[in-house]
């Protein structure tokens, strides 16, 4: 990223972003005192938020929902217009804030072609939709032991069908925060958006026909990983590979992710996170040997998310990551956003910066500063703070939050006592290679084959 387009990412407000999250703003305080108590002051909010739609084709159903919801009557379907209203003007947002994005790095995006439709998950969708129905109607501040605890059967439920485990984890998450946060009544100030943005997403994913990964077709070729983007939550981890795929058909380099999970236990934590995932054997050492990946007919979706199966991917040739982020960036097609992930804080876009230098959290080229997500930095890598700030290059994600593009270092290379060094989030995948931490670890034992051993033996009884 050159100085120039830092510039002209940073380059003042986008017209009608504030007055739309002005919008939402409202849409979520409403969530905070609950549609059991919709005041003349909420039901002017809603009403507001059905009127920016107006012209829209999701107009009419909003306005019609909106009335109902004020007239006291509050049933899934309304629920779900409500959702979608307020995921729509997000999406707005989002699309503006990546609009600049890619008109600032004269990144070229793949148009949106909605794939083939999905075929009808057979779930307790109702379940999970009646626990969020519940959670609207009570308002946040009105939710108590009873109503969190209610959550867990619903979950449950939903972990036994593969295809809804993002809205379980997403059920889960919603939950133990509104349980961290007990009694939420006496808080100072309720994380509205958050919440809501949870709410809204889990609402619309139990949706018939709208979970799960869907195959847009098939790629094959070489993957060129650029770096890794490490989830963790109490119950869940999930690792994002962002990288380029060189498709064997001659066509255009594309960006690409390849996602795998594992549910685990919030013991579990570090180092120890990536034993979780030994069962794609193939991605874990592309990442910790720095190599390519070569892909058979492996599926995609149209947001280009491979679906990773391990028979058919392949071990290929030392790729360096910095190599390929040089060569291979600037002209890479970005893929299409789906509707359901168009939310400025998804936003997350591969970059290879140079050049700069770095003061606290604040990354400054060419005179533009730019904020660094240190926070976002793994425990289960040699990624620090004191790496990145000492480093001359960085390959990182471009992120919109909290009102303010920031970048999250996924690997930089760095001088450290006057000799080259470079870190990688993934180079850990084998196993740390720290001697501190490989000592560390040997003192605490292996934490996840013990689990596993516990809960063989639970099951042979």
């Amino acid at each position: 990223m050159l100085g120039v387009q830092l510039a002209a990412l940073l380059d003042g407000p986008v017209p009608g972003v504030a007055e739309t999250l002005d919008l939402v703003d409202g849409f979520d305080d409403v969530l905070v005192h609950g549609l059991a108590r919709v005041a003349e002051e909420q039901a002017g909010r809603l009403t507001a938020m059905a009127g920016a739609l107006r012209d829209t084709p999701l107009g009419p159903a909003v306005a019609e929902a909106v009335e109902k919801v004020t007239a006291g009557s509050i049933g899934d379907a309304e629920l779900a217009l409500l959702a979608g209203a307020r995921t729509t003007l997000l999406g707005a947002v989002h699309d503006a804030r990546l609009g600049r994005f890619d008109a600032a790095l004269g990144r070229t995006r793949t148009p949106w072609e909605p794939p083939p439709a999905a075929p009808p998950v057979d779930g307790p969708l109702g379940a999970g939709r009646s626990w969020l129905q519940e959670l609207a109607i009570t308002g946040w501040r009105g939710v108590d032991h009873d109503l969190v605890s209610s959550a867990d059967q619903a979950v449950s439920a939903l972990l036994g069908e593969p295809r809804l485990r993002g809205a379980a984890v997403l059920l889960d998450g919603l939950a133990a925060e509104l349980r961290a946060s007990f009694p939420v009544v006496m808080m100072d100030r309720v994380p509205a958006r958050r919440w809501a943005d949870l709410w809204a997403r889990a609402l619309l994913l139990l949706q018939p026909g709208t979970g799960g990964a869907v195959a847009a077709g098939v790629v094959s070729g070489r993957l060129l990983p650029l770096g890794v983007d490490v989830h963790e939550h109490g119950t869940a981890l999930q690792i994002q590979v962002h990288g380029v795929l060189e498709p064997t058909d001659g066509s255009s380099a594309r960006l690409v992710r390849a996602s795998v999970a594992a549910a685990k236990v919030d013991t579990i934590v570090g180092p120890a996170l990536w034993r979780l995932l030994d069962a794609h054997p193939v991605l874990l050492k592309a990442l910790a040997e720095h190599r390519s990946v070569d892909l058979a007919e492996l599926p995609v979706t149209a947001g280009g998310d491979l679906i990773w199966r391990d028979d058919q991917v392949t071990l290929g040739e030392p790729a360096d990551p910095f190599a390929t982020a040089r060569l291979r960036l600037t002209d890479a097609h970005a893929p299409a956003v789906p509707p359901l992930e168009r939310h400025p804080v998804r936003i997350a876009e591969p970059v290879l910066v140079e050049g700069y230098t770095i003061d606290g959290d604040v990354l400054t080229l060419d005179g533009h500063a730019l904020a660094l997500d240190l926070e976002r930095l793994p425990d289960c890598g040699p990624l620090t703070p004191e790496l990145v700030a000492a480093s001359s290059a960085c390959i990182g994600l471009v992120r919109w939050e909290a009102g303010r593009w920031a970048l999250q270092p996924l690997a930089v290379q760095a001088t450290v006592k006057r000799k080259p060094v470079e870190a990688h989030g993934g180079d850990w995948a084998l196993g740390p290679t720290d001697p501190k931490v490989i000592k560390a670890e040997a003192r605490a034992g292996d934490a996840v084959a013990v689990l596993r051993e516990r809960a063989g033996r639970l099951l042979r009884r």
